[in-house]
C-alpha cells in the first residue's frame, strides 16, 4: 500500500512496503525550516490521531522535507504577533503536536539532519528512536529566548540522559553537534551525511516485520514501566503480557517458529 495524505498544508503521510505498514509522517514547510506555527502544529496532531487509529500501521517515521534542518522549532515569528490571551489559547493547540508523536500506540523512529532545536529536537526525543546524520545539530535553547522547554524537553532529556546532564544542556541552552550528540545520548544512530532518512525507513522496515500486536504491547510497557520501582514495572510488563498471550499474533509467531516458516501476522 502506498501512496501519500496530506494534512493541512505543511504536513504529509507516506505508506512504504506491500502493507503500508510503515508510515512517514515528513514534516514539509521547508520554506520555514519546519518551523511549527499553529497551523502546522494541528496538522501534526491530526496525523498522529489518524495513524494511531490505523491497525495497519505498525511504524511511523518522523521525517523532514528540509535539506537543512529537521525542525527549527516553534514558529517565533507567529509568536512575536500574539498577544498573552492569543498565547494562551495557542497553548493547547502547540501540546497537542508534542502529545501526538509521544502518543503514538506504535514504535516511532526519528530521522534528523541539520538543525533540531527546540520543539524541534522535542519532536524527536518524543520519538522511541532517533536516527541521525553527520549534519544534525540540536538543542534545547529556550532559556536563552525567555521560555523553557514546553514540548516535553524537561521531562523527555532526563530520561534520556539523566538529570544533570540535562539540567547543563537545558540551562546552557546550547547547542550540540552530531558525533557529540551520540556520546551523549541524544541520538541513538549516527549515520552518513544524507542517510537518516534512508536509514530510519529500513530500521522501521525491520521493526515492522515483527508482530504488531508485540510492537504495541511492548511499547506500552515501555512507557508505563518507565520510572516505577521494578515490583511495579513488572506488573505492567505483566499486565502487556497477558493482553498478548492468547492473541491471534502469538498463535501464528509459535506456529510459523515450528514450521520454520516467515509468519502472516493477523494483527489481533
Amino acid at each position: 500500500m502506498g501512496g501519500e495524505e496530506r494534512f493541512g498544508e505543511f504536513v504529509v503521510v507516506r505508506r512504504h512496503g506491500g502493507g503500508g505498514h510503515v508510515a512517514e509522517l515528513a514534516l514539509d514547510r521547508p520554506k520555514a525550516m519546519n518551523a511549527v506555527s499553529t497551523d502546522m502544529a494541528r496538522s501534526i496532531a491530526g496525523a498522529c490521531a489518524a495513524l494511531g487509529e490505523d491497525r495497519d500501521v505498525r511504524v511511523v517515521v518522523l521525517t523532514s522535507t528540509n535539506e537543512r534542518a529537521f525542525c527549527v522549532g516553534a514558529d517565533l515569528k507567529e509568536r512575536n504577533s500574539f498577544s498573552d490571551a492569543e498565547l494562551v489559547r495557542q497553548r493547547p493547540v502547540a501540546r497537542g503536536a508534542y502529545t501526538g508523536v509521544l502518543e503514538l500506540p506504535v514504535p516511532t523512529v526519528a530521522a534528523v539532519h541539520g538543525f533540531a532545536l527546540g520543539g524541534g529536537f522535542e519532536l524527536a526525543l518524543a520519538c522511541d528512536i532517533i536516527v541521525a546524520d553527520g549534519t544534525a545539530v540540536v538543542g534545547l535553547p529556550e532559556v536563552s529566548v525567555g521560555v523553557l522547554p514546553g514540548g516535553g524537553g524537561t521531562q523527555l532529556l532526563p530520561r534520556r540522559v539523566g538529570a544533570a546532564r540535562a539540567a547543563e544542556l537545558i540551562f546552557t541552552a546550547r547547542r550540540v553537534a552530531a558525533a557529540e550528540a551520540r556520546e551523549l545520548g541524544l541520538v541513538d544512530v549516527l549515520v552518513e551525511e544524507g542517510q537518516d532518512r534512508t536509514e530510519a525507513l529500513a530500521l522501521a522496515a525491520r521493526i515492522a516485520a515483527n508482530s504488531p500486536v508485540g510492537l504495541r504491547a511492548a511499547k506500552r510497557a515501555l512507557r508505563l514501566g518507565h520510572g516505577l520501582d521494578l515490583r511495579a514495572g513488572l506488573e505492567v510488563e505483566d499486565a502487556a503480557w497477558r493482553s498478548v498471550a492468547f492473541s491471534g499474533d502469538r498463535a501464528e509467531g509459535v506456529a510459523a517458529f515450528n514450521e520454520k516458516r516467515k509468519p502472516q501476522w493477523p494483527g489481533e
